[in-house]
């Protein structure tokens, strides 16, 4: 019987998917910064880039130097690329991605695409089955939560609550993302995630052979140092 991996393997394997997590957020970070000015206070997109570095344990001082970059040479190079496409079965994937080298991200998305049976399109060909939203996910397992989450959220400007077996998803326009996340605070709500991303409208049912290789795609396209952010709408299973 063969071994499994050794502590010290699985510790490495850890640390570098730690490590690109960070590269991604600390781009996030400067990117945002650089384009909407480096006060978080004024500056949603900078507050929700430092919040999910803070919720993986980013160091300060590292986001304070992603903050400084903002400003230099490097960030100014960079820019924001999105992508749309098919994956296996013609599921529609939304692909965001942050470089200082489009010829090089677009050769690499590309391929991985490719290599998992789907193709790029063309801009607009497949956003229009997504909304951009903000969620939260939020436990309301207590008696009354659900009531107590739902007039909070709603009074706060949220467009819809929606609750099932002991937890709650709110969803809310990306205007209205930072007032519901206070106002669920206030609630005493704290959301397991909370994000501003690409919903799909309606999800579409792949195989256990297409939803494999979807998995797959989707692992290789995180690994791409450009890619920030995909969103699909398969239904696949947790």
């Amino acid at each position: 019987m063969g071994r499994g991996p050794s502590i010290e393997g699985r510790k490495n394997a850890a640390d570098a998917s730690r490590g690109k997590l960070f590269t991604k957020l600390i781009r996030e970070i400067t990117i945002a910064a650089r384009t909407g000015g480096p006060d978080p206070a004024g500056n949603a997109r900078l507050r929700a880039g430092i919040d999910k570095a803070k919720a993986v344990s980013m160091p300060n001082d590292t986001i304070e130097r992603a903050l400084k970059r903002a400003s230099g040479e490097d960030a100014a190079k960079m820019e924001e690329i999105r992508y749309e496409g098919y994956g296996p079965s013609g599921v529609a994937l939304i692909i965001d991605c942050m470089t200082d080298n489009s010829q090089r991200t677009v050769a690499d998305v590309r391929s991985a695409l490719s290599k998992h049976g789907g193709n790029l399109g063309t801009s607009g060909s497949v956003a229009f089955q997504f909304k951009h939203v903000g969620e939260f996910f939020v436990d309301t397992s207590k008696p009354g939560s659900e009531d107590k989450l739902l007039e909070a959220a709603l009074d706060a400007g949220a467009d819809d609550v929606q609750s099932d077996d002991g937890e709650s998803l709110v969803l809310a326009s990306p205007e209205n993302f930072e007032a519901v996340k206070k106002a669920l605070a206030a609630a005493g709500f704290a959301p397991s995630k909370a994000d501003v991303i690409w919903r799909p409208d309606n999800r579409t049912a792949v195989n256990a052979e297409a939803a494999e290789t979807l998995r797959d795609l989707l692992d290789k396209l995180d690994d791409l140092d450009d890619v920030q952010n995909v969103y699909h709408n398969a239904e696949l299973a947790t």
